[in-house]
């Protein structure tokens, strides 16, 4: 588990190139049509178009290697660069030797199988960049500490994860030769299965993809669907100018449901925790979910929201999930499409509305309409009907007004003493430190898009009630001695103040 959830952080680093993709293509097209469409390009304004519409070309079409590099780079344990080199590395000779090419001359009779040519063909793809990128950063953390005699000296250290990578991409094509045209049919058949579901299709994955949010999984399962490594690749096909006369599924319907539910569906059901909270915590409520729901509708992030909820009413977020994959079912029907780089916010709708996959993109009113309806009633119905603790109806709450008095017991016991409280918008950075035990107690410390990862010696002394107190909008364990915060959007600038205390001892 914790292998895979260091995985699926890794993947959100080439992921973090898409909505630069999404910025300078969306212009570009709007400048542009014809970049995308076909026809002369005449004007000034045409040509500044097509220059963008290349420029963000340029990362859909490498993605695999970004892929490579990032997660080289990810799955590092010190998130060193030469990771990412020795990725390189990996990818370049597996691209190479596994040609059409090249196979066929290894193997001849490999020239006359159409179908393992086809394969060969489809070499460059995510499922490769990610093997290549694993490569390089197994070969990083197990030989970068390599001393070789004084006459090979030079390649010590780091300087050896290189050589390790690339005789490790020899053998790994070698089996590659004979695993790769079954394992392609195979994902190959799992993706026409998966088209050929259609609606329903797009319903189950919406659902999947919230229920494994609490997990960090969900990312894997979203690399399926959004890039050709099943032959899918909803979103690179339509930021690529591709329409769904292109490709042998309804583009862009892996995308479309996220958009009524994450612009509208969050704030009807914000409104409604707001409104079922008790009256006394009706401002301490709306501040946990209120800026959160805003943050939803402008970018489609939805964490700071859902960890609000999901362990307090594990039910509730069971019915949140369904709702999205409802929605998307019925979105896939509609017609209405639109993608996202990003997320499915306000602003990726905004930049993806002029693509050629875009389809009726107004519907999102009548559909953002009934999904906050819809949501809201779901969430005020269950919540007074079966009591759930949604923010502002925990008694449980009420210790909070007082955890400034145990952050300072916790402080005594954990010699964490500080004179001036260090805080970053809004987040009280020493108060996570002493929550999450201590300086002391804290082995590793990196961040996601939304969330602090921490290794930790001793998960009884983390308190979520410091965290909370501090700022968090929501603590999980996803393993013995892992903790993780969810901050939202801030994380990083809160990641790196806690980061610069915890390293130098300020706060001890």
């Amino acid at each position: 588990m914790k292998f895979l959830q260091k995985l699926g952080k890794a993947i959100m680093l080439p992921v973090a190139c898409l909505p630069l993709c999404g910025i300078l293509m969306g212009i570009g097209y709007l400048l542009c049509p014809a970049s995308m469409q076909g026809g002369a390009v005449t004007g000034a304004s045409a040509a500044v178009g097509m220059f963008l519409v290349k420029a963000g070309g340029a990362l859909i079409d490498h993605m695999a290697l970004l892929f490579a590099i990032g997660i080289g780079v990810g799955m590092a344990d010190d998130g060193n660069g030469a990771a990412g080199i020795a990725s390189l590395v990996s990818w370049l000779m597996l691209t190479t030797l596994l040609q059409p090419e090249a196979v066929k001359l290894a193997l001849p009779s490999v020239a006359e199988n159409q179908a393992a040519l086809l394969a060969f063909a489809k070499i460059e793809n995510p499922f490769i960049g990610i093997l290549a990128g694993l490569i390089g950063a197994l070969s990083y953390n197990r030989f970068q500490h390599t001393v070789l005699p004084e006459w090979l000296a030079f390649f010590s250290g780091k300087r050896s994860t290189v050589i390790v990578a690339g005789i490790s991409s020899i053998f790994v094509a070698v089996l590659l030769l004979f695993i790769w045209p079954a394992l392609f049919t195979v994902l190959i058949q799992a993706g026409q299965a998966i088209a050929g579901a259609g609606a329903p299709g797009a319903g189950i994955y919406a659902f999947l993809n919230r229920l494994l949010i609490p997990l960090g999984l969900h990312h894997a399962l979203n690399n399926v669907f959004w890039f050709d490594t099943i032959g899918l690749g909803d979103l690179t096909n339509f930021w690529a100018g591709k329409t769904s006369a292109d490709v042998s599924w309804s583009l862009g319907m892996y995308m479309s449901g996220f958009f009524p539910c994450m612009m509208f569906g969050v704030p009807g059901a914000a409104l409604a925790m707001v409104q079922c909270a008790k009256q006394n915590k009706k401002s301490y409520a709306t501040g946990i979910v209120a800026s959160a729901a805003l943050c939803s509708f402008v970018c489609g992030i939805t964490e700071p929201f859902e960890f609000a909820f999901m362990f307090a009413a594990p039910v509730l977020y069971v019915v949140y999930a369904l709702l999205y994959g409802i929605f998307s079912y019925v979105v896939a029907l509609t017609g209405f499409r639109a993608g996202f780089a990003f997320s499915a916010g306000a602003t990726d709708l905004l930049f993806s509305s002029s693509l050629p996959a875009a389809r009726e993109t107004w519907q999102i009113v009548p559909l953002g309409l009934a999904a906050f309806v819809i949501f809201y009633g779901v969430f005020r119905f269950l919540i007074t009907k079966f009591d759930m603790k949604t923010p502002g109806r925990d008694e449980a709450e009420g210790a909070l007004e007082n955890q400034m008095v145990e952050m300072a017991n916790v402080s005594k016991q954990t010699n964490d003493t500080t004179s001036k409280p260090k805080r970053i918008d809004g987040f009280d950075v020493e108060a996570i430190l002493i929550g999450l035990g201590g300086k002391d107690n804290i082995l590793s410390l990196d961040n996601c898009v939304t969330r602090l990862r921490i290794e930790v010696k001793d998960d009884k002394a983390v308190h979520k009630e410091i965290l909370v107190k501090a700022g968090a909008k929501g603590v999980i364990r996803p393993g013995q001695n892992s903790v993780q915060v969810v901050i939202g959007p801030k994380v990083q600038r809160v990641a790196s103040a806690l980061r610069e205390i915890w390293q130098s001892g300020q706060a001890e």
